[in-house]
């Protein structure tokens, strides 16, 4: 019976302590951030206009914007930590980040890994970057073609099973875009909305070159979140902040500040939740 009893014992306080430990991290995110005053944000420091750095260092852009808006609701200091497609996941799975605020495309497979936060904040697509001499018309021409391209972006194994260009990735835009000037590829491949910011930048370097096919593949952007803070109060506080930010127009302000071209995703986004208020 004392044996009986002792092994009774030992499995509630495992239960109770399982039970305890898995909604704890959850719940306790935000006021962990509370606690240590800073709110950690993995962001691109190579993608203009949405984060990237300034002659001093600083990293700037919309998305930063983004995360000091969510710091100072929070009411703590903002902490940006630079991260590239490759490792933003798994930063923010190891608890190195909060959150993810990186031009990072909400997909299935994603989901599996992180919390993408609803209402998506942003929308892209999928084109590439060419030399006007290249002459390049539709996507079929890409076909055994050296098309450079970024480690870990998701429409890299899309765009290779269907029109088989021959891939030569890199670990970061900035070295993508000096292969593509260096004339190692035909083509840089990534976002419409990265190239089109590249193309109006006025950098005579690029003056000579396109965006010349047809997006393909639009894709949202979300906010990433660990998957077990998505229904804690850190992961509930994101989401109101992302729908005010669409019904109130900040999106669309901060589209107009950053001179990117507005996006037909935020108008529509931004009537839909007006009409429904």
């Amino acid at each position: 019976m004392k044996r009986l009893a002792a092994f009774a014992l030992a499995c509630a306080v495992t239960l109770a302590g399982t039970l305890a430990t898995l909604p704890a991290f959850a719940q306790d995110s935000l006021a962990k951030i509370k606690e240590k005053g800073v709110l950690t944000v993995g962001v691109k420091n190579d993608y203009k206009p949405w984060g990237f750095l300034e002659p001093t260092g600083k990293i700037v852009g919309l998305e930063i914007d983004l995360a000091q808006a969510v710091a100072d609701k929070i009411g703590v200091k903002l902490e940006l930590l630079p991260v590239i497609a490759a490792n933003r996941m798994e930063f923010l799975r190891q608890g190195r980040i909060d959150m993810v605020l990186a031009t990072m495309g909400d997909t299935a497979e994603r989901r599996k890994v992180v919390g993408m936060v609803e209402p998506n904040y942003y929308a892209g697509a999928t084109n590439v970057m060419a030399l006007k001499s290249a002459g390049l018309k539709t996507w079929a021409e890409l076909k055994g073609r050296k098309v450079c391209a970024v480690q870990g972006a998701y429409y890299n194994r899309r765009v290779t099973q269907m029109y088989a260009p021959e891939l030569v990735v890199f670990p970061s835009v900035p070295d993508a875009l000096n292969a593509l000037a260096g004339a190692n590829c035909v083509a840089f491949l990534f976002d419409d909305t990265l190239i089109v910011s590249t193309l109006s930048g006025g950098d005579p370097k690029w003056a000579g070159y396109e965006m010349p096919l047809v997006s393909e593949d639009p894709q949202l952007w979300a906010i990433g979140l660990r998957l077990e803070d998505m229904d804690g109060p850190f992961g509930k506080l994101v989401k109101e902040m992302s729908t005010d930010w669409h019904k109130s127009g900040k999106l669309l302000e901060l589209e107009a500040k950053w001179g990117i071209k507005q996006s037909p995703y935020l108008i529509e986004t931004n009537r839909k939740l007006k009409a429904g208020s």
